[in-house]
């Protein structure tokens, strides 16, 4: 391998591994803690995910989101409701305001609170206030360090494309200079019987090749959330022809508008339709005039395969309806569609999300075997001059 582009890569990998290794740990623990985030919150709190009487009806939408919305503070409004085709589960309403201008995360958050409610009986099982949840607040630690969209997105972001260029230059230093039998064998196994210092290198050295792959698709993903030029760029890229479909508005009568509750029974009952053979439902609620009913229903744990419902807010009316089995949507938006699962292993069901909870704890031990790996060569080099000299006496 040519040594101008290996010195270069080891040059590159050092230095942005010391710039940005503490940040890469940080998010590394916090994606390993969220890995299996909604089977630990069902396990530790059932009361609130789940209702102790399965009945054969189940209130009208409107009741529930009604019953939802008097159990907030200050006649705080409901902003989407999460619902599950499993019959034991409650439904769970999210109110939720943030100011994107705020350097912290409890700054962040205006108001966030989540209300569990029995669709059978109406009883309010809990309403969590969401800023407190602990895994509101991994996220926020991995998403943005809690210091807010402006900042703590941006660093991340950056640390991101950093790992990038990391996990590239790392497979350069990878390969050895010479490939021979004792080489290849140092790259994929790590010599457990020798010193410490080498064990370290191979940990680095062997372990971190192992999670190349996945740890390139979680930094993918993450490049995709974090710059939206270079999302738009994908996106226009893969889709070439394929037509940009303009997003629906819901259109603003002339007249008295329609019983708001009347409308949605018609969108909730179409979502509880359509969820029969499906997994899970997201409904967000309009926020402004032209805004609309959107629900996404999931068929199974992969977030991407998915029907798209857009309801007129005034009559019910579907507007728009898109299934990910759809093929003119284009490859750049069905890419984009899937990079949730990209990024947590779920497209590769659960078998991926357990590679990638390995990868995971991989790339927060690389900063620091990394590191380690630094300090015992700065350790080296004064030992070196010294032979110089006494050589140089005698």
């Amino acid at each position: 391998m040519n040594s101008i582009l290996r010195k270069t890569a080891y040059q590159l990998h050092l230095w942005l591994g010391l710039t940005s290794g503490l940040i890469v740990v940080i998010m590394a623990v916090t994606g390993c803690i969220l890995a299996f985030e909604k089977e630990l919150k069902h396990t530790l709190h059932p009361e609130k995910y789940f209702v102790k009487t399965i009945k054969k009806e189940k209130l009208q939408f409107s009741d529930l989101k009604l019953k939802a919305e008097q159990a907030l503070p200050d006649s705080l409004k409901v902003s989407r409701v999460e619902i599950s085709s499993d019959p034991s589960r409650s439904y769970a309403f999210r109110s939720l305001k943030m100011d994107k201008e705020a350097l912290t995360y409890w700054g962040s958050y205006i108001h966030y609170y989540r209300v569990y409610v029995d669709p059978y009986t109406g009883k309010v099982l809990e309403v969590e206030n969401a800023k407190n949840d602990f895994f509101e607040i991994v996220m926020d630690l991995h998403r943005r360090l809690l210091l807010g969209e402006k900042i703590g997105k941006t660093i991340t972001g950056y640390s991101t494309l950093i790992l990038a260029i990391m996990l590239f230059s790392g497979l350069v230093i990878w390969f050895p200079r010479k490939m021979n039998k004792k080489a290849m064998k140092g790259m994929f196994l790590i010599k457990t019987s020798a010193k410490w210092k080498r064990v370290n290198y191979d940990m680095h050295n062997v372990l971190g090749f192992y999670a190349v792959i996945p740890l390139c698709l979680i930094a993918y993903a993450a490049l995709i959330w974090n710059f939206e030029d270079f999302d738009k760029w994908v996106k226009k890229t893969l889709n070439g022809k394929a037509k940009t479909e303009q997003k629906a508005k819901s259109t603003i009568p002339s007249e008295e508008p329609s019983d708001q509750r009347n409308i949605l029974n018609i969108v909730g009952n179409r979502v509880e339709k359509s969820l029969a053979d499906k997994k899970s439902a997201l409904i967000s609620f309009p926020k402004t005039e032209e805004g609309t009913y959107y629900a996404e229903v999931t068929y199974g744990n992969k977030q991407y395969q998915n029907e798209q419902f857009t309801f007129d807010q005034y009559s019910g009316k579907i507007l728009k309806h898109q299934s990910y089995k759809d093929k003119n949507i284009g490859d750049g938006t069905a890419l984009r569609e899937r990079n949730y699962d990209l990024h947590t292993g779920t497209i590769f069901g659960m078998t991926g999300r357990i590679l990638y909870l390995f990868a995971g704890m991989i790339a927060a031990s690389l900063p620091i075997t990394g590191f380690i790996m630094y300090l015992n060569r700065k350790k080296k080099k004064p030992k070196k001059k010294k032979a110089k000299i006494l050589t140089l006496s005698n």
